[in-house]
């Protein structure tokens, strides 16, 4: 059932009470659209003992309760959710805005991004506002989302050497990734800005702002603004 579907799709135990789902080997939006599809599908079908999931950039891992249920059982129920996959219509994205301040104590890593890349701290800033991002998957710590679609222009290494303490709403790139801290945490992405908002909240219903397949657009705030947020 799964062939009919893409014969990329394969499972495949990862301990006595979880399976991994691969639905494809490299990262990109047509394997995402699978997995938000496929997400959406047991939001709205859920299954009896499956006690949680785990969205990554090309696979689901699926918890269940071992006692009640084993691989094989798993395994054939999901089957035929992924066989449907096809007729599951893609849902449409939120769009999020994230008002950020870029550079100076906010954003300590601008300058040295700029000067890798050969290009101003502004033309950075303007290159990262340009894109629109997605929220692959959510991960790290509750509420960091991992945003695909970063331009290859400002693509930067992480850091040789994390930093112990990032700021909570710094935002920063990675590799070919970029995203916003949450909450306070050591971390080795380049630091270019951050932002007022609060990502994550336990005490709301929605704790996180960003959800997967969320579409995301930075905009850029002067300094002024970004305190006036704060302050709010």
């Amino acid at each position: 059932m799964k062939d009919s579907l893409s014969p990329e799709i394969r499972f495949q135990p990862a301990s006595d009470q979880s399976l991994l789902i691969h639905f494809g080997d490299k990262i990109s939006l047509a394997t995402h659209h699978k997995i938000v599809k496929f997400v959406a599908l047991l939001a709205a079908e859920p299954i009896l003992d499956l006690l949680n999931i785990h969205p990554a950039y090309c696979s689901v891992l699926v918890k269940f309760d071992a006692l009640k249920l084993h691989h094989e059982r798993v395994e054939s129920i999901l089957q035929s959710y992924c066989a449907r996959l096809g007729e599951i219509e893609l849902p449409k994205p939120r769009i999020k805005e994230i008002p950020v301040c870029y550079g100076d104590e906010r954003g300590p890593d601008l300058e040295e991004v700029a000067k890798l890349h050969g290009i101003s701290p502004e033309e950075v800033v303007r290159i990262h506002t340009a894109a629109r991002y997605t929220v692959y998957f959510l991960g790290f710590v509750p509420g960091f989302a991992y945003l695909g679609g970063l331009p290859q222009e400002i693509a930067t290494p992480r850091l040789s050497v994390p930093r112990k303490k990032v700021p909570a709403g710094s935002v920063a790139i990675g590799g070919n990734q970029t995203g916003v801290y949450p909450r306070e945490t050591p971390g080795g992405w380049r630091l270019i800005g951050r932002t007022a908002l609060q990502l994550f909240d336990p005490n709301v219903r929605e704790m996180s702002f960003l959800e997967i397949g969320d579409e995301v657009r930075f905009l850029p705030i002067t300094v002024e603004e970004f305190l006036r947020k704060r302050t709010r």
